[in-house]
């Protein structure tokens, strides 16, 4: 897939992987201390903001928690980012699936990414690392706790798997990258800094991605809405695919 090439600077990847782990650590801290979801979001996004524009400072920002800028999708290099992945589950007591999501867009392409999943003390990233392991002999297809996909029965009918709701977009990636879940569909729509980083760091860990359509994610788009995603362990993803395509050919 071309939007996955590239060969951006080492310390890219370094530091997208550095600031979701501190970001993901400041979040432990503020939840510990009681801090609402809000409060979460916004030092969140004021710590990542701030810390690339100090180390990328000619690099433009795409957060969910910023204002935008005009001009941000004529960029060469855009920080996509999502300060705070799951809010609701951030708030609610004893919930590890909430994330911190960093991407690098760079000339056109997914250049760097990472997501900390921090109450699992998880940070996938696009560093190298080991492939995905094996996935469970069940098929476990991960799919949003507010908005499920509105054909789930139909696909799973065609596609027989164990549905396992979960948050956040980057814990449902992380997951499958440990070789928890077989698959992540979404279809409920989402933005850019939603997927950016969970796809960044699914395709360097061996994962295969799509949306709905087939074609691959595109970012850094001057409208950044990006309503679907389907990243799945590599050995079953031509079967959810080819069920994917009945289901949303009868629709």
């Amino acid at each position: 897939m071309p939007c996955y090439r590239g060969s951006p600077r080492e310390s890219d990847h370094r530091l997208a992987h550095d600031l979701a782990a501190e970001a993901g650590r400041r979040l432990l801290r503020l939840r510990a201390d009681g801090a609402s979801a809000e409060v979460g979001d916004r030092l969140s996004d004021e710590f990542l903001v701030g810390a690339l524009a100090s180390r990328r400072p000619g690099d433009a920002v795409l957060s969910e928690e910023s204002a935008d800028r005009a001009d941000r999708s004529r960029a060469d290099r855009v920080w996509i980012v999502d300060p705070l992945d799951g809010s609701r589950e951030f708030g609610e007591p004893g919930r590890e699936d909430w994330a911190v999501h960093v991407a690098l867009w760079a000339d056109g392409v997914l250049a760097a990414g990472a997501v900390a999943v921090p109450a699992k003390g998880v940070v996938r990233s696009t560093l190298p690392s080991r492939p995905a392991p094996p996935a469970p002999d069940r098929p476990v297809l991960l799919v949003s706790r507010s908005r499920p996909p509105a054909f789930l029965d139909e696909l799973t009918a065609r596609w027989p798997a164990l549905v396992r709701p979960m948050g956040s977009a980057g814990a449902k990636t992380a997951s499958v990258l440990a070789g928890e879940a077989t698959a992540y569909l979404h279809a409920g729509g989402q933005y850019e800094w939603d997927s950016a980083a969970p796809v960044a760091v699914a395709v360097a860990g061996g994962l295969r991605v799509r949306r709905l359509d087939g074609s691959a994610p595109r970012y850094n788009r001057p409208d950044p809405w990006l309503p679907d995603v389907v990243i799945c362990h590599p050995a079953h993803a031509d079967a959810l695919w080819s069920a994917v395509d009945s289901v949303l050919a009868r629709a």
